[in-house]
């Protein structure tokens, strides 16, 4: 008598996927601590890596690294890529430079608006980049292009566009901007052994984090954008508005890149330049692959696109701190970014 098939094997359960989740976190915060440790041996002294100044340095990069990939992990986590993050940001910078460099004597309407001007700055740089993203989402989804394509040409047009408005120049608002808020959101604590020592734009960072966490966890477009990401077409089915979630999705990117943007305008010291952050996309698309964020979709952690970035801005600032030739410190980028990539495809065979 033929033996009754066996029985499929049962999913995983919750509370091993928890588990997991549990591990890969900590395997990062292991990494970020080996990264850390590596730099600081190596580079002792008082002007070495872990001094006062060289910190609050890092912690300034991390900001504009941070707030950028908190958008680019939602655009990943929706199955996604943006590639014009980078010219995105320095667009948002030369608007935000722009504003404040308003009429033919700047220097009086920073003094009339000190408080107003600076809103309209952020405003307008967050505005564009929102644009620019509206833009991304909008002919991804009516053109039906991969986003890779679609954002590689928006990124080449984002950066003409800033080296547009600023004539190729730097532009350079008048010297009052310096004591205005804006541009002392980045100022170094007095020391990171005081209390709070941490930029107000790292605060703010940590604020949109939180933020951005409950939102993808709590709200209802924030299941939408993770359904999106793990099977489109069964988003559909189950009535996921698939348009409007990628638009919206790009849109969020894109003010996330603006709010770098303007943090950015702060760490060149109240400068736009319209050549800067050339390459800034691969170093937030990193820090959220490291995170945790999949290529494929549908996965990804604002706090390990948090961890990401710490070991983004470590290696990019320990590298400079050894010495090493601006070749070295690509290569040493590149081969963690593809480590990282295989690492979650080892973990997580899916999807192709």
């Amino acid at each position: 008598m033929s033996q009754p098939p066996s029985p499929a094997p049962a999913p995983a359960s919750a509370a091993s996927k928890k588990s997991s989740r549990v591990v890969a976190m900590l395997g990062r915060l292991a990494a970020l601590a080996a990264v850390y440790a590596f730099f600081a041996f190596l580079t002792p002294g008082t002007k070495g890596f872990m001094s006062d100044a060289n910190t609050q340095l890092m912690l300034q990069d991390i900001a504009v690294v941070a707030m950028a990939a908190i958008g680019m992990t939602i655009v990943i986590i929706a199955g996604g890529i943006d590639l014009s993050a980078g010219s995105t940001i320095a667009l948002s910078m030369i608007t935000t430079a722009y504003v404040l460099n308003l009429g033919p004597d700047g220097a009086k309407l920073v003094l009339q608006h000190p408080v107003l001007l600076p809103i309209a700055a952020i405003a307008a740089a967050i505005g564009v980049s929102t644009l620019i993203g509206f833009i991304n989402g909008a002919l991804v989804t009516w053109l039906r292009i991969v986003p890779f394509i679609i954002t590689l040409g928006t990124m080449q047009m984002a950066r003409g566009f800033a080296k547009l408005v600023a004539n190729e120049q730097n532009i350079y608002p008048p010297a009052e901007v310096q004591d205005l808020w804006i541009s002392r959101v980045l100022d170094p604590a007095r020391t990171v052994f005081t209390w709070p020592f941490l930029p107000v734009a790292v605060w703010l960072v940590i604020g949109a984090a939180i933020l951005t966490t409950l939102f993808l966890r709590y709200t209802r477009l924030g299941r939408h954008i993770f359904a999106l990401g793990s099977n489109e077409k069964t988003a559909v089915l189950c009535g996921v508005p698939v348009a409007r979630t990628k638009i919206l999705v790009y849109m969020i990117g894109g003010l996330f890149s603006g709010l770098a943007g303007v943090l950015f305008f702060a760490r060149l010291g109240s400068i736009g330049q319209p050549t800067e952050a050339i390459g800034y996309e691969l170093f937030v698309i990193a820090a959220a692959v490291i995170g945790g964020a999949s290529l494929l979709g549908g996965r990804g952690t604002i706090l390990g696109t948090m961890i990401g970035a710490l070991i983004i801005t470590i290696l990019r600032n320990g590298g400079v701190k050894m010495g090493w030739p601006q070749y070295t410190q690509e290569i040493v980028m590149g081969a963690v970014i593809i480590v990282a990539v295989a690492i979650d495809n080892l973990r997580n065979p899916r999807k192709s």
